[in-house]
């Protein structure tokens, strides 16, 4: 398992391959029709287990699937977990909702994505999701697995990505805040807490 610098390193090395690549078979393609994030403007930082993380949302959520939904509010963040909501109308227009139920449509989704800890939401003035707190999308599938709601071959899929990118130790993370979380848990069950003392009764004037 790569640790942080190794993943680095790697990453290093697959660009520095790609663009060996791209001089050999791409030669003198014009800066203008290429998109990197060292020289164009507009881009977001996303894990790159996300295409196999929506595709589980979307799994579980058939009929009403909120994998999209996910990425467009990844695609709005200020590169920080918290997004602020002012107008609901454009995020559900992003999200591919149209028509007089748009927002609506798109509450569903949202509730979906909070109830499979995707994300944590505030009210405030434009409603029920003015505030939102991104969730580690790796950790919420692991919380979605230990709750059975991945299929093996998903969840094999995800983990594979993980380690392709470096990422396995989130969730063997999350994996020992429970193991604390339980242990505590135990611990706490087995103290036999004493009731308080009686108190003493004033005496009357």
């Amino acid at each position: 398992m790569a640790n942080g610098r190794q993943a680095s390193a790697k990453r290093m090395k697959m660009a520095e391959r790609a663009q060996q690549q791209m001089d050999v078979h791409f030669p003198n393609f014009h800066p203008a029709w290429i998109w990197t994030r060292k020289t164009n403007d507009g881009f977001f930082t996303v894990p790159r287990a996300m295409p196999v993380v929506m595709q589980i949302i979307d799994a579980q959520t058939k009929g009403q699937p909120a994998g999209h939904t996910l990425l467009c509010l990844w695609a709005r963040s200020p590169d920080h977990p918290v997004i602020t909501i002012e107008n609901p109308a454009t995020f559900a227009a992003e999200a591919g909702f149209i028509g007089e139920r748009a927002v609506d449509t798109w509450r569903k989704r949202m509730r979906q994505l909070r109830d499979l800890l995707f994300i944590q939401t505030k009210p405030g003035a434009s409603g029920e999701f003015h505030y939102i707190l991104l969730v580690n999308p790796n950790a919420a599938v692991e919380w979605m697995r230990s709750h059975g709601k991945v299929q093996d071959i998903l969840y094999g899929r995800f983990l594979d990505r993980l380690v392709e990118v470096g990422a396995y130790g989130e969730i063997e993370a999350v994996r020992e805040i429970w193991q604390a979380e339980a242990a505590a848990a135990a611990a706490g069950a087995s103290v036999i807490v004493p009731p308080p003392p009686p108190q003493e009764k004033e005496n009357a004037a």
